[in-house]
C-alpha cells in the first residue's frame, strides 16, 4: 500500500521532562500538550527515601539534574522542564534559579521548574493570596509556604494529607474534599501541589464550585514550558490556559419580590 500521499510524519517540537524516579503520571502531562509537541521524559536515579524534605534535596542535586538533561540532549528538546514541586522549592527562590541555571548549562536550552512555573502562573493570574492543597507532611507543606512567602505570596489556608509514598494513587474525590477545606480567608486562587497528585479532570469542576482559578503542579509545569515555546497548553475550561475562564460567574440574581412579599417581610 502506497502511503506517500500522507506526506508525514509532521515535524514535532520537543519538550524534555526530568521527573523524580517515582513519578507515575506521564499520561497526565500529555493531556495538556498540543499535537505538534512531543514530550521526552527521563527520571532521576532511584534512592530509598520516602517523600520528605530529604528526598526533595536528593532528587534536585545539580549533578543529578545535569546527568538527566544530558540524557535528553540526543533528542534535541527546545526546552527542559523539571517536573517536581518539592524538589524545586526546597532551596527557596535562589535554589530554584540555580537549578534552572544548572539544567541550562547541561542542555544549552532554556529550563523551567514546577515551582518557578508556579510563580509565573500566579503572576499571570494577578493573584497574591492563595490556598494550598498538598499530599505532603507538615514539614514539606511548610517549606512550600516559606517559598511562597519569599515571593510575597500569602497562604490563606491549607489542607495536607501527610503522605510519604504512593501519592499518585490518591483519588479525585480526596483532592476535591481537600480543596473545599483549604479555600477560606479570601483566597484568590487555589494551588494543588505535587506533580504526582492527579488533578487534570478536577480543575474545571473546582473552578466552577469555588469560583476562583485552580492551578496544579503538572498544569503549571506544562503551561510554562509550552509558553516558552511560543505555543499554548490545551485543556477544558481552565483559567490559567483560557483567559475567558478567568471571569468568575456571578451568583444568579434573586427574582424581584412581589409587593405582598415585601409587606410580609416588613
Amino acid at each position: 500500500m502506497d502511503v506517500s500521499f500522507l506526506g508525514g510524519p509532521h515535524p514535532q517540537r520537543g519538550v524534555g521532562i526530568v521527573a523524580p524516579f517515582d513519578f507515575a503520571l506521564d499520561r497526565e502531562l500529555w493531556r495538556w500538550v498540543p499535537d505538534e509537541v512531543s514530550l521526552h521524559l527521563t527520571r532521576t536515579p532511584f534512592v530509598p527515601v520516602e517523600v520528605s524534605l530529604d528526598l526533595a534535596r536528593l532528587v534536585s542535586e545539580h549533578e543529578t539534574l545535569g546527568e538527566a538533561v544530558r540524557a535528553l540532549n540526543a533528542v534535541e528538546p527546545e526546552i527542559v522542564a523539571y517536573a517536581c514541586t518539592s524538589g524545586s522549592f526546597v532551596g527557596g527562590i535562589a535554589g530554584e534559579r540555580a537549578m534552572c541555571e544548572a539544567m541550562t548549562r547541561a542542555g544549552e536550552v532554556p529550563s523551567v521548574t514546577t515551582s518557578g512555573a508556579l510563580l509565573e502562573a500566579v503572576a499571570e493570574l494577578g493573584v497574591r493570596r492563595i490556598a494550598l492543597v498538598t499530599p505532603y507532611t507538615v514539614s514539606v507543606t511548610q517549606s512550600l509556604e516559606d517559598y511562597l512567602a519569599e515571593a510575597g505570596i500569602t497562604v490563606t489556608g491549607r489542607a495536607y494529607m501527610g503522605l510519604t509514598r504512593h501519592i499518585w494513587k490518591v483519588p479525585y474525590r480526596d483532592v476535591v474534599d481537600m480543596a473545599h477545606s483549604a479555600v477560606r480567608g479570601g483566597a484568590e486562587a487555589l494551588f494543588i501541589s505535587c506533580t504526582n497528585l492527579p488533578t487534570y479532570d478536577v480543575i474545571p469542576q473546582l473552578e466552577a464550585e469555588l469560583r476562583i482559578p485552580v492551578i496544579s503542579a503538572n498544569q503549571v509545569t506544562m503551561w510554562a514550558a509550552l509558553r516558552h515555546l511560543g505555543t499554548r497548553a490545551v485543556g477544558p475550561y481552565q483559567a490559567l490556559i483560557d483567559a475567558s475562564a478567568r471571569q468568575r460567574p456571578m451568583p444568579p440574581a434573586l427574582p424581584p419580590a412581589l409587593p405582598e412579599e415585601q409587606e410580609g417581610w416588613a
